[in-house]
């Protein structure tokens, strides 16, 4: 067998990795340049794009690259066939969707120094996107997070504007919203507001 295209070798890496990847582990994974890495990529995503009847699509967010789901089809799949978010996850991601576009360094007052590891976990599945601002980072939703949470808005300020009204209708403050995503969590955090912060524990099921 002859050896295979770079674009071939990028889709079987991306495909069996299942998670988002950076130029920075696929060019050191293969030993070639992030510009060759880049250039690869973005044929396979032509070609990917150009497949008749392809169910996935090749995504870049925030500079990691992931196959996913064309959103077009996330109505037909069943609720069941959901990616599995860890528990933990969930505060740090509706705290983005509540407070978006929000500051890194704000995510990290309301939740402690965990949320850093929280919201490289969710840039890496692909939920939320971060780009640098300044000495922090700016913090939003995407594509992804509004189908993993069945919102039928996708530009983050539409979004934000949905998960609010969800929050107002259980009458939540975002804080609380958060709690309830990860009883099992135990975690406390902080509401954020101009009054200063004041702490919400999760409440443990009786199951």
């Amino acid at each position: 067998m002859s050896e295979p295209e770079l674009t071939t070798i990028l889709e079987a890496i991306l495909f069996g990795a299942g998670r988002s990847m950076s130029l920075e582990e696929l060019s050191e994974m293969l030993g070639e340049p992030k510009g060759v890495i880049l250039v690869g990529l973005t044929n396979l995503r032509k070609i990917v794009d150009q497949r008749d009847g392809c169910a996935m699509q090749l995504t870049d967010v925030s500079g990691r690259w992931i196959f996913e789901v064309r959103p077009e089809l996330s109505s037909f799949l069943p609720e069941s066939f959901r990616a599995d978010i860890p528990q933990r996850l969930l505060p740090a991601a509706a705290l983005v969707a509540y407070h978006q576009p929000m500051p890194q360094s704000q995510l990290v007052d309301m939740l402690g120094q965990r949320a850093y590891d929280h919201v490289r976990d969710l840039a890496e599945i692909g939920l939320i996107d971060r780009r640098r601002d300044g000495l922090t980072r700016r913090l939003t939703t995407t594509r992804r997070f509004a189908e993993y949470f069945g919102c039928p808005e996708i530009e983050y300020r539409k979004v934000r504007a949905w998960f609010r009204d969800e929050a107002s209708k259980m009458g939540l403050t975002s804080a609380e919203l958060a709690a309830s995503l990860a009883p099992d969590e135990q975690m406390t955090i902080s509401e954020f507001s101009e009054e200063g912060p004041k702490e919400v524990e999760a409440e443990p099921r009786n199951d």
